[in-house]
């Protein structure tokens, strides 16, 4: 078995994945423009890794009621630093980070909907 994506139900999808795309580098490779705004969104190497949607005979999970060592979605960061300075200046919320001995540097943050992100820049990257 391959992974192919994690779905998350919200309840803005369209504000939500011009967020994503617009802030992490993502790319839009299938967006529905009618409701349920199914979109697969793919990170940097082409690869679809999320796919978000607006589903209303569905719950819409409350991700700010959440402990974000429970769920978050983590991506590889460069900068942590500078990601986070960014991140925050629109709209994301900051939450906690750590600096391992290796010299990783790890960041929680919330995207402006409650949903934990973490940004990885790893000293040896996976």
């Amino acid at each position: 078995m391959i992974f192919e994506h994690f779905a998350v139900n919200v309840a803005d999808a369209p504000s939500v994945v011009k967020w994503y795309v617009a802030h992490l580098g993502l790319k839009a490779r299938v967006a529905d423009k009618n409701p349920p705004f199914m979109t697969f969104l793919e990170d940097g190497t082409g690869r679809v890794v999320i796919e978000f949607y607006q589903r209303t005979d569905a719950p819409v999970s409350d991700f700010s009621k959440e402990n974000s060592l429970s769920f978050h979605v983590a991506f590889v960061s460069e900068n942590a630093e500078n990601d986070k300075k960014r991140l925050v200046e629109s709209g994301a919320t900051f939450e906690l980070e750590v600096k391992l001995e290796d010299g990783s540097h790890i960041v929680m943050l919330r995207d402006p909907w409650g949903m934990p992100l973490q940004l990885c820049q790893r000293a040896n990257p996976f």
